[in-house]
């Protein structure tokens, strides 16, 4: 088996819908997707064996969001601050566990 180039591949969607509908940016997903990118940056864990954060455009669960999604795994989070990213980088990026109170 080969291994994959990134241990963990993590998608913000960071989706703007127009006039006022429920979207990931409303929770301004792109300044949680920075602060993210930074921690793993700091954590010492980004980059190639490691952990890749992205942007992603509508990933076409509003209801949930904010939403990211963590790959290979296939888990979906929601997240409310920087403690619930920090929660998920901790559980489940470093430790491999699912932060189930976030999970949808």
């Amino acid at each position: 088996m080969v291994e994959p180039y990134y241990r963990h591949h993590v998608f913000f969607c960071v989706n703007q819908r127009d006039g006022g509908e429920a979207c990931c940016q409303n929770s301004d997903s792109f300044a949680m997707r920075q602060y993210a990118k930074q921690r793993i940056k700091e954590l010492g864990i980004a980059g190639p064996g490691g952990v890749r954060i992205n942007t992603a455009g509508c990933l076409d669960r509003c209801a949930d969001g904010p939403v990211i999604v963590i790959y290979p795994d296939g888990i979906w989070y929601t997240w409310l601050n920087e403690h619930d990213i920090d929660e998920i980088i901790r559980e489940h990026l470093l430790n491999g566990r699912i932060v189930e109170r976030l999970r949808i």
